[in-house]
């Protein structure tokens, strides 16, 4: 795989390598090397905003974010998730559609404003910690937000954007304060806090 190739590149290179009938996670991971836990994170995060199924995409999220802080050199998850089948004609169906989002995406995120891969690893692992706890709240619409974040996180560290990674934790931050704003207002009109108004 080339150092620098494009995510939209390389998903297409992996398509090429794909067998013919069935492909495990396990099988994927191993194929997107340094890339799997981007990657990962991106289609975790776009199965967060759906409704429904975004409380197992917030639990899955927040193992993959725990494996980045502890520097892990890819996500890894019990043996029945990684090994369960998936056809390979719908991945290629996942993929010819995220392709072109991708590559018309990838004229305006770029390598920029690099960091150390650790420690973006890490941050980065943090932050989606915080967000992917978020999509567990059983409150309706409030996993758009955060999933919405967290593919914004997870395309900046695809592509080593510093710009679009710092613009996705200046949201994260606001966020977490209108988030905080909101429980405490909550739980003052329970008369289990103090009302700051």
């Amino acid at each position: 795989m080339i150092a620098r190739a494009p995510t939209s590149v390389v998903l297409n290179g992996i398509l090429g390598q794909a067998p013919a009938e069935r492909v495990t996670l396990d099988w994927l991971i191993g194929r997107l090397g340094r890339r799997s836990f981007g990657v990962i994170l991106l289609l975790l995060a776009l199965v967060g905003v759906l409704p429904g199924v975004s409380a197992m995409a917030g639990v899955l999220l927040t193992i993959v974010a725990f494996q980045m802080m502890l520097d892990r050199p890819g996500p890894a998850f019990p043996r029945r998730i990684a090994t369960r089948h998936v056809e390979t004609r719908r991945l290629a169906a996942i993929i010819g559609r995220t392709v072109p989002v991708l590559r018309y995406l990838e004229h305006f995120i770029r390598p920029r404003w690099a960091t150390p891969f650790t420690a973006t690893k890490r941050v980065v692992g943090g932050v989606v910690l915080l967000l992917g706890a978020s999509l567990l709240i059983p409150v309706p619409l409030s996993n758009l937000p955060p999933a919405l974040l967290i593919v914004l996180i997870a395309f900046a560290y695809l592509e080593e954007d510093g710009a679009l990674l710092c613009v996705a934790l200046v949201g994260t931050l606001l966020l977490s304060v209108i988030a905080a704003g909101a429980a405490w207002q909550a739980m003052s009109a329970a008369g289990w806090l103090p009302s700051v108004l």
